[in-house]
């Protein structure tokens, strides 16, 4: 069954209680505006239905995130109205800065919070545009419009609440389990060297990273919702770091001769059966086997750092199986965990805010040419798509999903509008005759495959149909409404196709060069909280590199290995640093020289040339460090100095045979 029929016609449980909430949510809405003789309540019942959400603290959260960007939106409103009232090019060029500026910051945020800037882009243009003849009635206008939003989330929130809450801390602890398993299979494919190895590391960081973004919704669920959402974070740390020293053991493994690998064989075994029980008394059982092993005299250096670093790599298991225990139970985890940082993207934010202020200005000349009544409707409609979707790769595929909404909506709010509401009279039959569509979007909503197209169905019904307690039926100005609409998302879908990032060589350069930065920052930067730092923002930039991958022609697919290579080198970097402040070793002025060396050395790129850059650095820093007292984690930055020198060679040799010599 196409999956359109199967959402209309073959719902789910929860697809119809969330339908139910969602219009049980809007009626109110709708009904407290009528009741009270506000301006516009269409205002109020698209409110309600813009920020529901399937979870309950998604609806606080995004009602909140909301809120905040309609409050700043109606202040810049008022800001820009007193400011360029008399000339309206300057109006219209500083609120497309504005739309760009908001658009940008949007995407550079990479958070749920980032719904802030969308709609305090949006909200100037929705309050200011159409008092632009009338500037004198800007601040009643943003006040209505603002009591009207207000309205709408708080109804919208106290459905959710009330009717069939669906918490989002519950279901952390199944997707935090998920997380997990992903985690432990993708340890043991790293360790065993399986072909399937590069599919599931991207699992688990797609994984990591979509776990994450829940722990900010969770928050607003009361005490239970925020100790998950702490222990969420260190688990996220946990498993990253497990994928982290994972990578290390299969680097040291591929360093062992042949008769070594053979004699090692039966530790990998033991390692990858106990990855794939996960189980916590196993892992604690095998752990001191290893650690005796790697005492073991008989045994050459490789060995022995491949045992203590399988040592290492028990303990993280371990680590990581309390953290999920802490998630599922709620508990606050030992250690303070730290929030994964996400990758920003500068020149990338800036492209999709050119996209918004383009798309706004290309409209605004077409209104001052034409001087056509509706094209401020279109005006207002290209900021709201742009506001959404501009900062989306796939903007342009969203924005026509939007469209076929309108072409959706248009006949049937004919119908309802322009037919049938002309010989009703009331409240309950305006709601028969509003409720039927509206339903059957909100069960389009439920499902992300048609959810653009059914939310602006639903949103772009509402405005043509423009439900008041004086209703007013007229043909021509709902042709005029929709025609608009067309334009207004047709500008938008056009500036996406305009301004649209295809070269993905350009996108693997930008990260390249965002990687060796960050390396740089990693030879200085303070351990605390260093792990979910790095590995964040080497999560979601090998996340870009994989998504773009299968469009490059197989010369450039090096990218995706740049990527890898720099996430070893930084680990490799973090496990020298973490190892010696374990070892509390006396070095700390040769450790020094050693990573001020090694930022030069980063700084200068891989290139063939630089190829034994580290060998003479890494030489003299293994003499001061075999002089040390002999421990576990001496032995451990011992073999991270090794492993920092053979992968950056590894690196330096990769861009050799994809860019040639120069």
């Amino acid at each position: 069954m196409p999956i359109t029929l199967q959402a209309l016609f073959a719902p789910d449980r929860r697809a119809l209680q969330f339908a139910i909430k969602t219009l049980i949510g809007g009626g109110l809405a709708l009904w407290l505006a009528l009741r009270w003789g506000l301006e516009q309540p269409a205002w109020a019942l698209m409110t309600a239905f813009i920020v529901a959400q399937p979870l309950s603290g998604m609806v606080v959260q995004k009602g909140l995130a909301r809120l905040l960007g309609t409050l700043i939106g109606t202040i810049m409103s008022v800001v820009f109205m007193g400011l360029f009232a008399q000339t309206p090019w300057l109006f219209l060029l500083a609120l497309a800065l504005w739309l760009g500026l908001c658009t940008a910051s949007s995407t550079l945020l990479r958070s749920a919070w980032s719904y802030s800037f969308v709609l305090a882009g949006y909200t100037v243009a929705i309050i200011a545009l159409p008092a632009i003849s009338h500037p004198l009635t800007v601040f009643d206008q943003a006040v209505a419009r603002c009591t009207e939003i207000c309205l709408g989330i708080l109804c919208a929130t106290a459905a959710s609440a009330l009717l069939w809450p669906m918490r989002v801390e519950r279901q952390l602890a199944d997707q935090a389990r998920a997380a997990w398993q992903s985690g432990m299979n993708a340890a043991r494919a790293t360790l065993a060297g399986d072909g399937q190895a590069r599919r599931g590391l991207l699992e688990i960081l797609g994984r990591i990273v979509a776990v994450d973004a829940q722990r900010e919704h969770a928050w607003f669920e009361g005490g239970l919702g925020r100790q998950r959402a702490r222990a969420i974070s260190g688990l996220s740390q946990k498993l990253l770091m497990l994928l982290r020293i994972a990578r290390s053991v299969r680097r040291q493994w591929k360093q062992l001769e042949p008769q070594e690998s053979k004699q090692m064989l039966h530790w990998m075994i033991e390692v990858q059966e106990a990855l794939v029980s996960a189980d916590t008394s196993t892992l604690q059982a095998l752990r001191p086997r290893l650690l005796d092993a790697s005492h073991d005299p008989q045994i050459s250096s490789a060995q022995s750092y491949c045992l203590v670093r399988f040592t290492l790599l028990m303990d993280t298991a371990m680590a990581a199986n309390a953290a999920l225990k802490a998630v599922e139970e709620g508990k606050e985890t030992v250690d303070p965990p730290r929030t994964l940082t996400p990758h920003r993207d500068l020149s990338l934010a800036l492209v999709f805010g050119a996209r918004s202020a383009l798309a706004f200005l290309v409209v605004s000349c077409f209104w001052l040419a034409t001087a056509w009544p509706a094209a401020s409707g279109a005006l207002v409609l290209t900021c709201v798509v742009c506001s959404l979707f501009a900062s989306r790769e796939n903007g342009a595929q969203i924005g026509m999903s939007f469209m076929r909404g309108i072409f959706l909506a248009v006949p049937a709010a004919f119908i309802v509008g322009q037919i049938l509401l002309p010989q009703w009279s009331g409240f309950a039959l305006l709601c028969m005759g509003m409720g039927v569509p509206l339903f059957l979007g909100a069960l389009g909503m439920a499902k992300p495959q048609i959810g653009a197209t059914a939310t602006s169905f639903c949103l772009h019904f509402i405005v043509l149909v423009a439900p008041l307690n004086t209703m007013k039926f007229d043909v021509a100005t709902f042709f005029n409404s929709a025609q608009a609409m067309v334009v207004g998302v047709g500008a938008a879908v056009l500036a996406f196709h305009l301004l649209i990032l295809r070269n993905p060589t350009w996108h693997g350069r930008r990260l390249l060069a965002a990687t060796l930065h960050d390396l740089l920052r990693l030879t200085r930067r303070n351990l605390r909280g260093a792990e979910s730092w790095f590995g964040g923002r080497m999560a979601d930039r090998l996340l870009q590199l994989a998504r773009h991958y299968p469009e490059l022609p197989e010369p450039a697919r090096s990218r995706w290995d740049d990527g890898l290579l720099g996430l070893d080198i930084g680990d490799e970097l973090l496990h020298l640093r973490l190892s010696l402040a374990v070892a509390q070793a006396p070095v700390s002025a040769q450790q020094r020289r050693y990573l001020d060396q090694l930022e030069k050395v980063l700084e200068q790129g891989p290139t063939a040339s630089n190829a034994e850059a580290l060998a003479q650095p890494s030489e003299e820093f293994l003499k001061t460090l075999y002089a040390l007292p002999p421990s576990d984690a001496v032995k451990l930055a011992q073999g991270a100095v090794l492993q920092l020198q053979n992968s950056w060679r590894a690196w330096c040799r990769q861009q050799e045979e994809s860019h040639g010599l120069a």
